[in-house]
């Protein structure tokens, strides 16, 4: 049965890709709306608890990037770019109807917040960045790039949270429940009964071909100096540094900075941190 807490919703890209998302909430809402964004391999479902916590008074809109979880697979895998993803997002907006939004993005999705600052400025009405900034932290992506380019099909859910545990050494929840619904929000039963990578492997191409680019991200993040910012941090993250965060700090000392305690890469956003200073952020906006 459809849950009554969100409609799901498809719309075609630029090139007739069909995307997924997850619409929360009133859309007559006089508040202004979310746009969620995830990282590189996740889906709308990340941020279930969040949007329905948030949309007891505005709209939130939960995207599912090409790729991931219920929106297609892309027959060519260079479009797995961030200038294809800024393009869907802009199309979500127009097919939602809205113009601005307070933009929650954690590590892509919050490149993809910066972004938005340079390619669509009048769209972001403030953002928060979940675990990354301008510069990424030396050695951090090889990991995760590592761990995302092959499915791993498991027999079953304890299975999957345990290979999350093996390949994912450095992630740190504060809440052991945490890694199962990790796990639930990474893995989709396939029609083999087994349980695969809720995402298209091919989506990892294009860093692996940049391998060794360092684009300088410190213009996006500048871009969104005429907004409010609220920024997260893993206190055990390497994607993102401490001074990185630090320096970030020092160039928007308006912007409220949080330091997630015994987290790594990255927040859920439901740990009691983040949920404190999130709403607050949002009642300003």
């Amino acid at each position: 049965m459809p849950d009554p807490a969100y409609r799901e919703r498809r719309f075609a890209a630029q090139d007739g890709l069909g995307l997924y998302f997850r619409d929360y909430g009133d859309p007559d809402s006089a508040a202004t709306p979310v746009l969620c964004l995830g990282g590189l391999t996740r889906n709308a479902k990340d941020f279930d608890a969040l949007a329905r916590r948030v949309a007891r008074e505005r709209r939130v809109l939960c995207l599912d990037l090409r790729g991931r979880g219920r929106s297609d697979y892309d027959p060519n895998w260079s479009n797995y770019r961030p200038a294809t993803y800024l393009n869907d997002i802009a199309h979500l907006l127009a097919v939602a109807g809205v113009h601005r939004v307070a933009v929650v993005g954690t590590s892509l999705g919050g490149v993809l917040a910066m972004a938005m600052g340079a390619s669509m400025p009048s769209a972001p009405a403030g953002a928060v960045l979940n675990d990354i900034g301008p510069e990424i932290g030396r050695g951090s992506l090889e990991p995760i790039l590592s761990y995302i380019r092959f499915d791993r099909p498991q027999p079953d859910w304890e299975s999957a949270v345990r290979t999350i545990r093996t390949f994912l050494p450095d992630l740190v929840y504060q809440d052991e429940a945490m890694f199962d619904a990790m796990a639930r929000n990474t893995y989709r039963e396939g029609e083999d009964g087994l349980l695969h990578f809720d995402w298209d492997v091919n989506i990892v191409k294009p860093a692996l071909a940049d391998r060794g680019a360092t684009p300088d991200l410190w213009p996006f993040f500048r871009g969104l100096r005429a907004v409010p910012l609220l920024a997260f941090r893993g206190e055990a993250s390497k994607l993102l540094t401490a001074e990185c965060f630090a320096r970030m700090s020092s160039e928007r000392p308006d912007a409220r900075m949080v330091t997630v305690p015994r987290t790594g890469h990255a927040p859920t956003l439901d740990e009691p941190e983040c949920v404190a200073a999130l709403d607050a952020f949002l009642r300003r906006l």
